[in-house]
């Protein structure tokens, strides 16, 4: 009897590069580093939050990993299956147990269609159900979200942007995935509303042991939902530690001017805010060594020349930095 997997997700080096317009040919081309070599792993039922600036490569990376976006390099392991390598139709039986919430709940979802006829959409398309049997079952998933029975019925107009991420999640949950990938999920929604939607997840993930990979850029969000965080920056991994470890001790320094931006509901009490200097370098062009260190306030002369190491401290806390 061979032994379940320690992780489902196994992610290993995984880079996508975006060729850019120039050169005879086609030859010397600029290449955009928009993921450029990160690995990580998810157990099974837990909630890895990846979070960072906009343009840092997260969205890319949650792409790769079920192949909307063919990756450049790397490994991408699930429950034991190669999914970089996989045929397309390995990739049908492997894209029922992955299932993606996307950013923005206007846009992704399809306005000709009814609610019922998005949810229950991936039923018939993957052969699970028809008839009454699907009926019932898009009854029971727009239960599930929160939403009234007779919202199969209506279009998604007729809904609040709340609403609409609901039918998203529900859209997600069809197929009985073990993994869903959260690109931005409340970002597009009003402060109440997000808390809504993140306890409706956390719900959902009590009750069906559903493992989620939560990209965002909202630290107080990944906070709330997230058992270990991951933090990126320009296409690379900087830092990843369980939750309480990584808010309490940040060991990076952009880890730590991140979490000095987290707003603090009592005006009493004063933060030490890093201000970070100066932009975002090119990912097109990248800084040697160290990609933080043209904005890091302890940037050392190594730091501008080698790249640091992926470094395991304990704890499951691990950091790229040469102050350690």
């Amino acid at each position: 009897m061979t032994s379940k997997p320690e992780y489902l997700l196994e992610v290993t080096d995984l880079r996508k590069h975006f060729p850019l317009g120039g050169g005879l040919l086609g030859r010397g081309k600029a290449l955009l580093l928009a993921v450029d070599g990160i690995s990580f792993a998810v157990r099974s039922g837990e909630t890895l939050g990846i979070v960072g600036e906009s343009g840092c490569g997260k969205t890319t990376a949650g792409k790769c990993i079920l192949r909307l976006i063919e990756p450049t390099a790397g490994s991408v392991v699930f429950e034991g299956r190669d999914i970089v390598h996989a045929s397309a139709k390995q990739m049908r039986e492997i894209r029922r147990r992955i299932q993606f919430i996307f950013q923005d709940p206007y846009s992704s979802l399809n306005p000709r269609m009814s609610v019922g006829q998005i949810v229950g959409e991936a039923l018939t398309i993957h052969g699970i159900c028809s008839g009454r049997e699907k009926q019932r079952r898009v009854e029971e998933l727009i239960d599930r979200v929160g939403l009234a029975s007779e919202s199969v019925h209506r279009y998604p107009h007729e809904f609040s942007g709340g609403q609409r991420q609901r039918v998203g999640i529900a859209r997600a949950l069809a197929l009985n995935p073990a993994l869903v990938i959260c690109d931005e999920p409340v970002s597009a929604l009003d402060v109440s509303i997000q808390s809504q939607v993140l306890n409706l997840m956390r719900d959902i993930q009590r009750e069906l042991g559903i493992t989620y990979l939560f990209i965002s850029h909202g630290l107080a969000a990944v906070k709330h939902i997230s058992t270990r965080v991951g933090v990126m920056y320009l296409g690379k991994l900087v830092e990843l530690a369980p939750t309480a470890e990584l808010y309490a001790h940040p060991l990076h320094p952009y880890t730590e001017a991140l979490l000095s931006a987290i707003p603090v509901p009592d005006p009493d009490v004063q933060r030490n805010r890093i201000i970070l200097e100066g932009d975002v370098p090119n990912p097109v062009n990248p800084p040697s060594g160290c990609r933080f260190h043209t904005r890091c306030r302890s940037a050392m002369p190594v730091c501008m020349k080698e790249e640091p190491e992926w470094r395991d401290l304990g704890r499951e806390h691990r950091v790229a930095c040469h102050l350690y």
